[in-house]
């Protein structure tokens, strides 16, 4: 079958496949835009909810609700279905239903004869890439987590509040695990080109220790807003969004996703974030960065646990 250009189906209009594709009709970042929940209604009226905006939006988006024959000419399937962390409650504790749940959606998806780009967003991010990716039997650079976007987005902005700089000329990463283990890469953060670990020596707004409590607010973010609002949604919405945008556009983008390494930093068989080229066909080629013994160490403690993990489901 021909495929429709900038064919989008996320599946799973939750808070958070529903965050992505209202942040993805406002960006107007794709033409068609199909949603599909075991929830057919609520999938529908998600669609027709989206489509009263769309006189107001950047392009005139096709919206609508549909089941998995909608996946054969989709350039990319979005996937966040999914039960949802709960307050107390880390990501890897969802491991073994999400994992089911997983697997049962990509077996529909490819027998619907989709041949596009695999995102997943839901969680635990990490192990539920890898069962997509072994689900699917798609090549590992066609499938892609959300990795650490989200984590690198708070770290910038937290960052960028102490300093009081646009979060946009904030770079660096955090890697590994999207969860509990991820490490901040601090070897690689720079405020304006400047390395932050000479401005920590230099500016008196921030201190090395304060990088440590940056480092922890980051990686507590989420059960922070989960105890107050009960889930998030909105930070990984747009962060998703980058994702497909930047394959969409062919960017050959740097974002910190979940890719699958095979050596890199001297792991194998695991997918986890770490900074890679994503362009129209997925992961191009991943980073490796010269991290600190320091950093690598945190970075192979992450991978430890998540393939603990995997193997409990795989």
């Amino acid at each position: 079958m021909m495929k429709t250009s900038r064919k989008v189906a996320i599946v799973g209009t939750g808070f958070v496949g529903t965050s992505i594709a209202y942040a993805m009709i406002n960006q107007g970042i794709t033409n068609e835009l199909v949603l599909i929940d075991v929830n057919h209604e609520k999938a529908e009226g998600e669609a027709l909810d989206l489509l009263d905006g769309m006189a107001w939006g950047e392009e005139n988006i096709a919206v609508k609700s549909g089941d998995y024959t909608e996946c054969a000419d989709a350039n990319l399937v979005v996937i966040t279905a999914g039960i949802n962390q709960k307050p107390g409650q880390t990501r890897l504790d969802l491991v073994k239903t999400n994992a089911t749940i997983m697997r049962e959606i990509v077996v529909q998806i490819m027998n619907a004869g989709f041949d596009g780009i695999l995102v997943i967003a839901s969680n635990p991010v990490d192990i539920l890439t890898y069962i997509a990716w072994q689900t699917s039997g798609l090549p590992n650079n066609r499938v892609i987590g959300t990795g650490t976007t989200l984590d690198t987005t708070r770290l910038r902005k937290e960052i960028a509040l102490k300093l009081q700089v646009d979060p946009r000329s904030v770079h660096g990463y955090v890697m590994g695990e999207h969860g509990d283990s991820e490490v901040a890469v601090w070897s690689h953060t720079t405020v304006g080109g400047k390395p932050i670990l000479e401005l920590v020596e230099s500016d008196s707004r921030l201190t090395k220790g304060e990088l440590t409590i940056i480092a922890e607010k980051v990686k507590n973010a989420a059960y922070e807003i989960i105890d107050r609002k009960k889930a998030t949604y909105y930070g990984i919405g747009m962060s998703t969004t980058r994702i497909v945008k930047a394959v969409l556009n062919n960017e050959q983008a740097v974002l910190p996703v979940s890719a699958y390494l095979s050596n890199q930093y001297s792991q194998k068989d695991i997918f986890t974030g770490v900074p890679s080229v994503v362009d129209e066909n997925g992961v191009r080629e991943i980073i490796e960065l010269a991290i600190t013994d320091e950093e690598q160490e945190s970075f192979n403690r992450s991978v430890s646990e998540l393939q603990a993990v995997l193997d409990t489901v795989k």
